[in-house]
């Protein structure tokens, strides 16, 4: 079963402030005296100043904790002309990594939070994990009908046939289309043999026999 910072308007009469300003930049980066001295040098350099604009904004996204965000920025200084900066921002980018691989994803909050991540342990395999977070989104949702869907898949694939016809048949009560997605959902196969479970999603053959 699938953040902007303001631009700061300069004139080219304030180029020599913005020489100073961007010296001032780098030296509280802790740069070396070389890349400070090329920025004084070329204050206009528009590749260099956007690079450089890309790594106080990725320093930044760290200080408020927004890895992710700062680790798409900081890449995109690696591919500016300055190789110090690009130097830099590969070491931050690796701690970064560090600090993502050990931050647990965010805990659901909702119920559609909860429908997404049992839909997810489902396709794990991990049938457990996920009806214990399925169970939480039908309590905060119990009429929602993908839901209740999700639920009688799981109840079938973990071998609860009574509890999913029951749930199946009212998935298709709150939404006549779900008849056609379990027609052709894998996750039912195990009532293909059961006659309530055909007359349930082809109804119309009931009707012709008749």
């Amino acid at each position: 079963m699938a953040a902007r910072g303001k631009s700061t308007k300069r004139t080219a009469s304030k180029s020599g402030n913005r020489s100073r300003g961007s010296s001032k930049s780098l030296k509280s980066k802790g740069l070396s005296a070389g890349a400070r001295a090329k920025a004084a040098a070329h204050p206009v350099d528009p590749a260099f100043q956007q690079q450089l604009k890309f790594y106080e904004e990725g320093l930044k996204e760290i200080q408020q904790q927004r890895f992710q965000r700062a680790k798409q920025i900081l890449e995109k200084v690696i591919e500016g002309p300055n190789k110090e900066l690009g130097d830099r921002a590969r070491v931050h980018i690796r701690g970064v990594e560090i600090r993502l691989s050990k931050t647990p994803p965010a805990a659901p909050k909702n119920a559609e939070d909860h429908y997404t991540q049992g839909v997810a342990l489902m396709n794990l395999g991990r049938w457990d994990e996920a009806r214990v977070h399925l169970d939480r989104a039908l309590k905060a949702a119990p009429k929602a009908d993908h839901i209740v869907y999700a639920m009688a898949a799981l109840d079938c694939l973990t071998g609860e046939a009574e509890s999913a016809m029951e749930r199946l048949k009212f998935a298709i009560q709150l939404r006549p289309e779900n008849r056609y997605h379990a027609r052709n959902d894998e996750d039912f196969a195990f009532l293909q043999e059961d006659p309530r479970f055909t007359e349930l999603l082809y109804p119309e053959r009931e009707g012709s026999v008749g």
